[in-house]
């Protein structure tokens, strides 16, 4: 036994002086882009699989096995590299692949026509590309390679001429976009990739919304990126979106005690679904309220109804409904903070995971909650010569 414990013990000793070295190199095997993980790597790996194989085999159905050029160019499997490994990337949607590739086949064809040296023909053809490509939204590294590809690809393709960039390069691309949106969408991933909109103000006027108002602006993400002097690949707006969220996340993680159950309203004033329009105005003006939660037979949360919903509604109730904005009890209660600033929304219900309602929570109950943390925080206070304005109701 206590040759035993000699053993493991110079054994530890063995993996403990080799253990900075395997931090060392397990450095280099994490991921290089934000937010990439091993399901997401594995899944890209399946979808360039599915998408190489099946553009081969069309375009050998489409050109048959007798044609004179590639059935599919290597330049291809760089840009599945893009469509499934980061479908979210500017350079790997639709327009980039399809017309960058394109678009550098019909440079290097002209290029290879005009110049005969091939190490001239390389260096300005791949340059042109860059340059056409900046032009025209479609910039895609792989069309570095195919237009690379149309000055120094063989006989077969300089034969070919100007049916290279159609037939195999404009094939080879639009199929495996075609294929690349089928596979994002049977795997559940947005593709191809539309940056959520900035948003505005509902109410029709000049200001910038709520959230916006306060922190950092877009001029501020142009400002700093001119600063860098860097090229980022990401959407200015995907940029401005995670921006925020960070800024949400610090929020909530500096306040992560604050729960929804916390400071929700629990004595919530509901109305079954199957009551009329003119019970619901009732509710909302006698309680002076603006959102009703509607409840169905089975006393989960249909959706909700207020004046604006109610106006010209006079048959069922159930027509004028409108969806909720829900939370949990044990949410963090500032995590609503976008939801209830967003000029629409005026309280988030509270529900159970049946879908029973528990509370309800304001504008008023989240600012309310916000000012008391100030208040332990030690904020400014406000000047104590401040009164509340007379005729004016919350």
């Amino acid at each position: 036994m206590r040759d035993l414990l000699k053993c493991v013990h110079v054994m530890n000793r063995i993996f403990s002086g080799f253990r900075p070295v395997l931090d060392r190199l397990g450095e280099y095997f994490v991921p290089i882009l934000a937010g990439a993980t091993l399901r997401e790597r594995l899944i890209g790996c399946a979808g360039a699989l599915l998408g190489v194989i099946l553009t081969g085999m069309i375009c050998d159905a489409i050109l048959g096995s007798g044609a004179h050029v590639p059935l599919i160019v290597a330049p291809i499997g760089a840009s599945a590299v893009l469509l499934f490994a980061v479908p979210a990337s500017p350079l790997a949607q639709p327009w980039p692949i399809i017309g960058g590739n394109t678009i550098s086949a019909l440079v290097g064809v002209t290029v290879a026509r005009f110049l005969p040296d091939p190490f001239l023909a390389a260096g300005v053809g791949v340059s042109l590309a860059i340059l056409v490509m900046s032009f025209t939204r479609s910039l895609h590294p792989p069309g570095g390679a195919v237009a690379l590809s149309a000055v120094i690809g063989g006989p077969a393709i300089l034969s070919a001429g100007y049916a290279f960039p159609f037939i195999p390069i404009a094939l080879n691309s639009l199929l495996l976009v075609l294929l690349g949106v089928a596979f994002h969408k049977v795997s559940r991933r947005s593709y191809p990739h539309v940056p959520v909109p900035v948003a505005g103000n509902t109410h029709r006027t000049s200001d910038l919304p709520a959230m916006l108002r306060v922190g950092f602006r877009r001029e501020d993400i142009d400002a700093a990126l001119l600063a860098l002097n860097e090229t980022f690949d990401i959407d200015r707006d995907d940029l401005d979106r995670i921006l925020r969220r960070i800024e949400l996340q610090s929020l909530v993680r500096l306040h992560g005690e604050l729960t929804c159950a916390e400071i929700m309203s629990r004595d919530v004033i509901s109305i079954p679904a199957d009551a009329s329009p003119e019970r619901a105005r009732m509710l909302l003006l006698a309680h002076n309220i603006r959102t009703l939660p509607v409840i169905g037979d089975d006393g989960r949360l249909v959706g909700i109804v207020g004046l604006r919903e109610l106006e010209g509604a006079t048959d069922r109730l159930i027509h004028a409904v409108s969806p909720a904005a829900v939370a949990s009890p044990d949410e963090h209660a500032l995590k609503l903070l976008p939801v209830l600033t967003d000029g629409r929304s005026h309280a988030v219900i509270i529900i159970d995971a049946a879908h029973h309602v528990l509370g309800m929570i304001t504008q008023t109950d989240l600012l309310a909650a916000a000012a008391r943390l100030l208040r332990h925080e030690g904020g400014v206070k406000p000047p104590s010569d401040i009164r509340p304005l007379s005729g004016i109701r919350a």
